[in-house]
């Protein structure tokens, strides 16, 4: 916290990035693709395109990227880090985008996707477990001192991918699909791997093109090979196929880098160093399986025998270890399911298995049946389920927050409050159990006691955005305007909406009700955050 009072802001010295999305542009056209114009949110394109294909209405925040890259006014450069005993893939390869810029770039990207992404999984609990997880990995890989960020995505394609800065995507049908935590492990080893090596940078860094339409057209071909290749073919129709299809002649080499530095990760982190080729495998032959329609990981990250068989003979030259997965990595899987389909189904679904006894983790079926049960809006046999969980003696942040959201839907708010405060004790970092104490805390009306509890919290989270926006709801309730104007800006900025942001401190500025040293911070933050605007616009400006 600054002396102000006012949250440190990250990355203070780097201008901020404007997300300019495509449809500002207007029209923009390649030579050899006259048709082809770039206009709404979802990036698509008209019917009557010269390419009919060419569509894409998933993750419309990731394609922001390339105006992004073009709206900065100079462009940072260091040298790569390479893994040990992995090749230098040419010279072309060693200019890329500062780790400042990038992560700016990424934030802005990860911004837009959590407001505008409808399959973007607003959801604590999934959140923290990759996060855990991936901090797991993070902490022995290739840059141990990354910062990183997992999501999830609600997809039920078996995908993940890795974007700038450090953020790294996973669909809801890759965790269903990993039969182990160290299989979902080594999907995330693999997309660290893409981070810590700079691929997107160093894809991006080859092509010697310096117009703004190829960028863009070159940039857009590259990340839509990620994620859907049929937005690839239809890029690579355009007249600059053959800069596109050179960029992605390199995925192999990529992906054959990203494979062992995956391993030497999940290696080092004392998972199961089978799962990884066990996981790839299996969607090779699903790959075989769906011929012309294979899994969308296998389209952006192209599998050979030969990737699968060098994973493999390494598992077998390592010795022998037994790996349990987490129990959290059950309870996800199993909220996630009995998130899919109707509540009717998903009860059926974990009755069955109940019944006859085909689980992986009775505790984690007996949670998808409690989460199913609470969709249902059963509070009592949902209940039922955490008795039974209880009397299997296992622990778990998530096990809590379900127990105390029963007890809150029953109207028992002092109750959920004690389930929360004793599960904070054993799990203080959990993002799930800090937000549900605190939404308690305000229900209960113990507006002062939420006010402390979210002050103790921005200590430790100075960033965290959601705790922000629960303060402005508790100075709402006390009729402090000012202030809640107040925390409702840093709601908004630590969103990347700036505009919002101004727009709340210049209402914070009429209240009446805050005091000179209240309105002295309030006027600061106003200024700065109007130099930030400025600063925006010349971006703008010289981005074209």
């Amino acid at each position: 916290m600054s002396k102000s009072g006012q949250p440190d802001r990250p990355y203070a010295d780097i201008p901020r990035i404007v997300p300019i999305r495509f449809c500002q542009a207007k029209q923009i056209e390649t030579s050899g693709a006259k048709g082809v114009r770039y206009y709404s949110r979802f990036f698509r394109m008209p019917r009557s395109s010269t390419v009919n294909s060419f569509r894409l209405n998933r993750l419309p925040g990731l394609f922001l990227l390339p105006a992004a890259l073009l709206a900065t006014s100079a462009l940072l450069f260091a040298p790569p880090v390479l893994a040990d005993d992995l090749p230098d893939l040419g010279e072309s390869a060693r200019a890329e985008l500062s780790p400042q810029l990038e992560r700016k770039v990424g934030e802005s990207i990860m911004n837009e996707i959590r407001l505008r992404e409808p399959s973007y999984i607003d959801d604590p609990e999934v959140s923290d477990y990759l996060n855990r997880l991936g901090s797991r990995l993070v902490e022995v890989s290739a840059n141990p001192t990354g910062d990183f960020q997992f999501f999830a995505i609600r997809d039920s394609t078996v995908n993940a991918f890795a974007m700038f800065g450090g953020f790294i995507g996973v669909n809801t049908g890759t965790i269903l699909t990993a039969q182990s935590e160290s299989e979902l492990a080594g999907v995330l080893a693999h997309e660290i791997g893409h981070v810590t090596q700079n691929h997107l940078a160093r894809q991006i860094a080859k092509s010697k093109q310096n117009t703004i339409p190829s960028m863009i057209a070159m940039a857009v071909g590259i990340l839509a090979a990620r994620s859907n290749s049929d937005i690839a073919a239809a890029t690579i129709t355009s007249a600059q196929a053959s800069v596109v299809q050179a960029q992605l002649a390199y995925t192999r080499d990529y992906e054959r880098e990203a494979d062992r530095l995956g391993y030497q990760t999940i290696e080092r982190a004392g998972l199961d160093v089978r799962g990884m080729g066990d996981f790839f495998e299996r969607l090779q032959k699903a790959g075989r399986l769906y011929e012309n329609n294979a899994p969308v990981y296998l389209r952006s990250h192209p599998l050979t025998l030969e990737r699968i068989s060098d994973m493999q003979n390494r598992a077998q030259l390592a010795p022998y270890r037994q790996v349990i997965s987490d129990l959290d990595f059950h309870l996800v899987r199993a909220k996630l399911r009995a998130q899919t389909g109707t509540a009717r189904e998903a009860i059926s679904d974990f009755g069955l298995q109940l019944r006859e006894k085909k689980y992986a983790s009775l505790a984690a079926t007996h949670y998808g049946m409690a989460v199913a049960q609470m969709r249902q809006k059963d509070a009592v046999a949902a209940q039922r389920e955490i008795e039974a969980i209880k009397a299997l003696k296992v622990s778990s942040p998530m096990i809590s927050g379900l127990a105390a959201q029963i007890r809150f839907s029953a109207n028992d708010t002092m109750g959920a409050q004690v389930i929360y405060r004793e599960a904070l004790q054993n799990f203080p970092q959990s993002k799930a159990l800090i937000y549900g104490y605190a939404e308690s805390l305000l229900a209960g009306r113990q507006y002062d006691q939420c006010l402390q509890f979210l002050e103790s919290q921005m200590q430790i989270s100075f960033s965290d955005f959601k705790l922000y926006g629960l303060q402005a709801k508790t100075y709402s309730a006390l009729g402090k305007r000012l202030q809640q104007h107040r925390a409702q800006a840093e709601f908004y900025y630590l969103q990347g909406q700036l505009g919002q942001a101004v727009e709340q401190l210049q209402y914070a500025q009429r209240e009446t009700d805050g005091n000179f040293y209240e309105q002295s911070v309030v006027d600061a933050r106003l200024r700065e955050l109007r130099a930030l605007q400025a600063e925006e616009e010349k971006l703008k400006r010289e981005g074209g």
